[in-house]
């Protein structure tokens, strides 16, 4: 008789087991389980026992691993409500930061380049212009729905206890925003920019204390300083005199390193607030006419 080809199916499971025993012991003594090490447990940590229901009550309580709360109030997500301008001025932002890293292949901040590199960018570029648009209507937009997203924050209420921190927060954000716009004029190096930073720096000279022509430069006076127009506030931001080169480098550096870092780590705080403060701001619940009688006895 010829010998079968065929394998015992019996003795093919019992090799097949024994592989997978062989490797499950050798992954758990070189490749130990990545969510299982110190390092994970010391980011994603809780004080619970380690049982299904409560390893889920750790991923949706923890905002690194649940950006969005678990539970939302329906009247809250309203669009008549919320407008949706917090999260239209956070895609905005996502938007910039790519179109920024994009332009910055062709962008040299240099007096002799910077306006040579804009003419590069619209005429020879393919979709230079349309990337160079995209940033800065989303630029405007930006600036529109961050001032819209704050009224419709003070106008329901939604600053008050326990939100008053990450209002503070939203005030930061909005100055950001508009440094951001303000230190952006100046990188095409062209006439608008120039005299919009030239216009917009010489209200730094009236800065109280920092500014030489600002009030409180006494108070630094009585102290033994001396505020001029080669050592202020106005100064600093030039990083000399006049608009030239040196503002043009400080303007480059703050309006693509500084300020969206900055940026990003208040969001980064103003999202984790809003998780703390149990979720987004809704509506004043609705109350019966039984409700309110009841409330106007006990007053």
């Amino acid at each position: 008789m010829a010998p079968k080809d065929d394998i015992d199916p019996a003795s093919l499971k019992a090799l097949l087991s024994k592989e997978k025993e062989t490797r499950e012991k050798l992954t758990k003594k070189w490749i130990p389980n990545f969510f299982e090490t110190p390092f994970w447990r010391s980011i994603f940590r809780h004080k619970i026992d380690d049982t299904p229901r409560n390893r889920s009550l750790a991923v949706l309580s923890n905002v690194f691993l649940h950006l969005q709360p678990a539970k939302l109030n329906r009247d809250a997500v309203r669009y008549a409500f919320c407008w949706g301008m917090g999260g239209i001025t956070f895609y905005l932002f996502i938007i910039l930061t790519f179109t920024g890293v994009a332009l910055m292949f062709y962008y040299h901040p240099t007096k002799a380049d910077a306006f040579r590199d804009i003419l590069f960018l619209k005429n020879d570029v393919p979709f230079g212009n349309f990337l160079r648009n995209m940033h800065r209507w989303a630029a405007h937009a930006m600036i529109i729905t961050t001032w819209l997203h704050q009224m419709r924050v003070f106008m329901t209420g939604s600053y008050k206890p326990p939100r008053e921190f990450n209002w503070n927060i939203g005030v930061i954000l909005l100055l950001v925003t508009m440094l951001l716009s303000f230190t952006g004029y100046l990188l095409p190096d062209d006439q608008l920019g120039f005299w919009a930073v030239t216009v917009g720096t010489n209200m730094a000279r009236a800065t109280p204390v920092l500014g030489h022509e600002g009030p409180g430069i006494e108070l630094v006076e009585l102290l033994g300083g001396k505020i001029t127009a080669y050592n202020d506030v106005r100064f600093a931001l030039l990083g000399g005199s006049i608009v030239d080169a040196n503002a043009l480098l400080r303007a480059y550096i703050w309006h693509c390193v500084a300020l969206p870092i900055l940026g990003a780590t208040f969001m980064i705080v103003h999202f984790w607030r809003i998780r703390k403060d149990g979720s987004l701001s809704g509506p004043a619940p609705v109350m019966l006419a039984a409700e309110a009688g009841q409330a106007k006895g006990r007053r």
